[in-house]
């Protein structure tokens, strides 16, 4: 059969197509020939059908996404938001940072080590083409059941993908999670953040304005690895058959991306582009008519001019194909040159591939025959929008009405020992050191903070010492028993995580993670969590700059625990006085900070000692979280306090396990009045923390918290050295040597994946 060009599509509209094949419905198909007024070609047909996927149109998200733009104003500090790239804040002192948290899902769990490796090479991308320098990754990761065989197959091979290229880029990682759930058996949640920095004056934008400017293809030569990646993967649900469709995942090179990197800095530093755009998702597609789009008129391409690594590839393929390590520069016609020299200097492969026009069209050739015609508004901008039907689960009401307290509880301290040694050591609980010591955390040598800390911190001056602290949270069972509050939750516990490093949150990015959106259910979730995020931003006062929806992760009929991720991004003008989770200091007094209650619905406690999910997740109150956030940072700032940390999953002796182990130091707690020992132990109440206070600051400190009304109650002492058999003494109930609870959190999961 001949190309199908434009004049022939036009010629022969009753030609069949392929439009279900590429995941496209029958009415998005007939909307195609409806814009074109005829039938599409082969290369529009498949520009249409990634770019109209639910990965890239968000189709069935937006009409709840908009919140984010309606509800929560832009604050000061807002630089450039939702729609580009990644967003950007002003962090002071001529600063920009740019971040972002995207999906890799799908494809981590057909090849986990490429899926989770080309993740991190797609989000480190996006920062760049912000026109900022990555200095930072982060990846929050959510796996089947710890000892199911199948965790064992996707767990590695995940964490090596993203050790292995961000270590070869030379990027710390800093943060993340690593979460455990029967429900991510058949789609592991493998999200990744990356933090860019950049001066004002250099924030580039992705679009494509000026007749006559070229449009430079750079970076890797175009395979056939990764067609369809965005259209077949991520937007349909599995089967129950396991992995399969391992072509449509990405094949990542880290070196070629770190010359591409430097080479980009370089051509930013010279201003030889007028915009810019990675290649991601939809790869050619998406980067010819966003560019176009959002530009200021039309783009004429030669498809014939791209470097290809497979010869036989169809102007279709080469359309689709999401090969790694690419990006589209608009480049005015003086600068070519030079942007080309820089290119070859690095030993990155560019190639003019066509041009701005003054019409209004995205029109693509291929060996002189003109395969697409589009506008690009159409093809980027103007996908589909689904009010899909939502409504509550009918099972929703009989799973709150399943609380937590009716669960047996300890009889005795004995009993209460043995439940916090089970805690700790359980999967979700226990150290994941042998996950995090695979990453390299301090490469550059401007990392303040990494994993185990509460938020990860980097130092963005070395003269002034200013910094950014990120973190990430969510809480998937909660999310289940109430996703408005789960969301919440989410970002109250992000939120605290970063000011209790010290840092002031301004923003953050967020990952949805959903099951299949046709099923009502699971639109009610994702609808409810939204809103409940957008709410939280208002009363936080920390807008949302962009982020990523996942769908369709579920296999077969059962979906995914709702899981919205939410980043937290916080500046702090001096990372000398940043504040760590551990206890360092023997007689330093432990202070809680806010109110215990009895909340354990979706608890670690509730998990580990019953296996059991129901009632409702603990109470929000924002008003509180930020007054929290006002009192950690200000102790910090002035010297207050030597250590703190957030209390969230497993409750306050999770805490203080972490934050004893860490420094190596004990520690012996007294239960406060009107409290028992197992709530007091295992409650997971929102909004607060635990510091340790120099005895010279404890007067300065009480009164700060009581002049602003937080309730505090010293609640314990630190208390010897491990090294001398220090321990944590928990007064009338148990004590524990820190030997015995560090075998019990630190063997787990070695036991279980090495």
């Amino acid at each position: 059969m001949s190309l199908d060009t434009v004049k022939h599509a036009a010629e022969t509209p009753d030609d069949e197509q392929p439009w279900k094949e590429l995941g496209l419905k029958e009415d998005e198909y007939a909307r195609i020939r409806e814009i074109l007024d005829r039938r599409p070609t082969g290369a529009e047909l498949a520009m249409y059908s990634v770019m109209w996927s639910e990965h890239c149109s968000y189709k069935s998200s937006k009409v709840h996404l908009k919140q984010f733009g309606e509800k929560v104003p832009e604050n000061d500090a807002m630089l450039v938001g939702i729609g580009e790239n990644a967003g950007v804040v002003d962090v002071g002192q001529g600063y920009a940072v740019t971040f972002k948290v995207e999906s890799h899902n799908h494809p981590s769990y057909i090849e986990p080590y490429q899926g989770a490796a080309t993740g991190v090479g797609g989000i480190v991308r996006d920062i760049l083409a912000m026109g900022a320098r990555p200095v930072a990754v982060v990846d929050p990761l959510r796996f089947g059941a710890a000892d199911h065989p199948d965790t064992k197959r996707v767990l590695p091979g995940v964490v090596a993908g993203i050790g292995g290229y961000g270590n070869c880029l030379g990027l710390p990682n800093i943060g993340g999670e690593v979460v455990f759930d029967a429900c991510y058996q058949g789609n592991p949640l493998v999200n990744a953040g990356c933090i860019g920095v950049m001066k004002h004056e250099d924030i580039h934008l992705a679009q494509a304005s000026g007749p006559g400017n070229k449009v430079i293809l750079y970076g890797a030569r175009t395979g056939g690895d990764g067609i369809g990646g965005v259209s077949v993967l991520a937007s349909e649900t599995f089967e129950s058959t396991g992995p399969a469709k391992r072509p449509a995942v990405q094949v990542g090179d880290p070196f070629q991306e770190k010359l591409l990197i430097e080479c980009t800095l370089e051509i930013f530093k010279e201003k030889l582009v007028a915009g810019i755009q990675d290649l991601g998702g939809a790869g050619l597609s998406c980067a010819t008519s966003e560019l176009a789009s959002a530009g200021s008129g039309g783009m004429r391409v030669e498809l014939d001019t791209v470097p290809l690594r497979d010869s036989s590839l169809s102007p279709e393929e080469i359309l689709m194909s999401e090969s790694q390590e690419r990006m589209c520069a608009i480049v005015e016609p003086q600068h070519v040159d030079r942007f080309l020299e820089i290119c070859e200097k690095w030993d990155v492969i560019a190639t003019v591939i066509g041009e701005v026009t003054e019409g209004s069209q995205l029109e693509i050739f291929w060996h002189g025959e003109q395969i697409v015609d589009v506008p690009p508004r159409s093809v980027a901008h103007e996908g589909p929008t689904y009010h899909r039907p939502f409504a509550r689960p009918s099972w929703q009401d009989a799973l709150q009405a399943d609380d937590a307290g009716r669960l047996a509880r300890p009889a005795n301290g004995a009993e209460l020992r043995e439940q916090v040694l089970r805690l700790v050591s359980s999967p979700n609980q226990a150290s994941k050191s042998w996950i995090t010591d695979q990453y390299d955390r301090f490469v550059q040598g401007n990392t303040v903070l990494a994993m185990p800390e509460d938020a990860g911190m980097v130092r963005i001056d070395e003269n002034t010492n200013l910094g950014v602290a990120m973190a990430t949270d969510g809480n998937g069972r909660y999310a289940k028993l109430d996703p408005y509050t789960g969301a919440q939750l989410a970002l109250a516990e992000s939120y605290r995580n970063v000011a209790a490093s010290g840092a002031k949150p301004l923003a953050i990015s967020d990952c949805l993670n959903f099951g299949s959106p046709e099923d009502p259910d699971v639109m009610w979730q994702f609808a409810e969590a939204t809103r409940g995020l957008a709410d939280g931003c208002l009363e936080l006062g920390t807008p949302v700059t962009g982020g990523n929806v996942s769908l369709y992760n579920q296999t077969g009929e059962t979906a995914i625990h709702p899981t919205p991720v939410v980043a937290v991004l916080g500046v702090i003008d001096d990372v000398t006085r940043r504040t760590p989770v551990a206890f360092a200091e023997e007689g330093q007094l432990l202070y809680l900070l806010g109110d215990t209650h009895e909340e354990f619905g979706g608890s670690a406690w509730s998990e580990v000692v019953h296996n059991h999910l129901g009632g409702m997740p603990p109470k929000v109150d924002l008003g509180r979280e930020k007054l929290l956030g006002e009192i950690l940072i200000s102790a910090s700032r002035d010297g207050m306090i030597d250590a703190a940390h957030d209390l969230s999953d497993g409750g306050l002796i999770q805490a203080v396990t972490e934050s004893c182990l860490r420094g190596g130091k004990g520690a012996r707690l007294v239960v406060p009045d009107g409290l028992d020992a197992f709530t007091f132990l295992f409650s997971e109440s929102a909004g607060r923390a635990i510091v340790s206070i120099p005895r010279s600051e404890e007067l300065r400190f009480n009164d700060m918290c009581g002049a602003r009304g937080l309730p505090v109650a010293r609640i314990g002492v630190v208390d010897g050295v491990e090294t001398d058999g220090a321990e944590i003494e928990i007064q009338g109930e148990f004590s524990i040597p820190l030997s015995e609870l560090r075998t019990a959190h630190e063997a787990t999961i070695p036991a279980l994946l090495a």
